[in-house]
């Protein structure tokens, strides 16, 4: 019985942490151009744009949608985008 509940659990545990991996890959792949965690480079971190839009992931999506023409490397596929932004929001 233990021996299933500690699988269960690993289990649990690398389903979790799947997605969280995928999205930071997103990003490093998708924005890492011009993007890091903790500096800015060409473009803000991920931690300030995470702070600037706790709780308005609408906000952030907009952001990135392009307005003002800056994003011009930016070419992932929309629910990329989506995912790399939740995944932002949660830092």
């Amino acid at each position: 019985m233990k021996i299933v509940l500690i699988s269960a659990v690993i289990a649990l545990g690398v389903l979790m942490a799947g997605p969280a991996r995928a999205s930071a890959d997103l990003a490093n792949a998708n924005c890492g151009k011009c993007h890091e965690m903790d500096k800015k480079k060409k473009g803000p971190s991920y931690k300030s744009m995470a702070a600037k839009y706790k709780g308005n992931e609408a906000g952030a999506l907009k952001a990135v949608e392009d307005p003002k023409g800056d994003h011009p490397e930016m070419k992932a596929k929309p629910e990329d985008v989506k995912a790399v932004v939740k995944w932002i929001l949660q830092q």
